[in-house]
């Protein structure tokens, strides 16, 4: 599991909060390049698993690496460091609503260190082109479509070159034809080199997009059989 194409990997991982045990016997990985879907039931624990990546809970037990970060001994001044290696899109865009989409990327860039003016705009113009919405800087969030948000959103993952990006349900608020768009981003993004975990409750997307499958059950996380994975007389179900 410890592979140099590895982005990050538990190994007899055990997640608590609260003083009560999440998940226990966690053997996952994620490869450089890959798409990933994490699925479960709500409260399974899929969004501790995605806090444990992020540095939000501590593994409890086993072992682990993210983007070259040791999970068993983070340190909390380790954090910060840890998530300018990861990118993360959620299902409600979270854009700041009253600068444009240019400084929604600059700031993200300041505030993670990024210094020169040159630099930072260079950055944000090449990171909206590999979204798809070159010139769409200067709108303001309220001038694009939910779809044109999202795709914003990615784009504000990718801004400090990340090793993986974690999307929690990105399309989640979206219609079937944008959620399609989306989804081709985050595939093309995987293409060129930086892998994507993607938890969703989208099967109908899952189906257009097939794609390695981590499901959360039964406190643990378990790898379905990609080819069975929409077998009709087993489908996964949701709350």
């Amino acid at each position: 599991m410890e592979s140099d194409d590895n982005i990050f990997w538990i190994k007899n991982g055990e997640i608590n909060q609260g003083g009560v045990t999440v998940l226990a016997d966690i053997n996952v990985n994620l490869r450089k390049g890959e798409f990933v879907y994490l699925i479960g039931k709500t409260g399974a624990g899929k969004s501790s698993l995605l806090k444990t990546l992020y540095g939000e809970l501590p593994l409890a037990k086993g072992e682990g690496m993210v983007a070259d970060f040791n999970l068993q001994n983070l340190k909390k001044k380790d954090i910060p460091f840890l998530r300018r290696k990861l990118g993360i899109v959620f299902q409600d865009f979270q854009l700041l609503s009253d600068r444009n989409i240019n400084e929604n990327l600059y700031f993200v860039m300041r505030s993670t260190g990024w210094k020169n003016k040159a630099e930072i705009t260079k950055q944000a113009e090449f990171v909206l082109s590999l979204v798809g919405l070159d010139h769409q800087g200067n709108k303001m969030p309220h001038q694009l479509s939910g779809g044109e948000q999202q795709r914003v959103a990615i784009a504000r993952a990718l801004v400090n070159n990340p090793k993986f990006i974690l999307a929690d349900e990105p399309t989640g608020n979206l219609d079937p034809e944008t959620s399609k768009e989306v989804m081709a981003v985050l595939m093309s993004i995987a293409k060129e080199g930086t892998s994507v975990l993607m938890a969703t409750h989208d099967m109908s997307i899952m189906e257009q997009f097939p794609s390695r499958t981590l499901k959360v059950e039964n406190k643990t996380v378990v790898e379905l059989n990609p080819v069975n994975a929409f077998n009709p007389f087993e489908q996964v179900k949701f709350e």
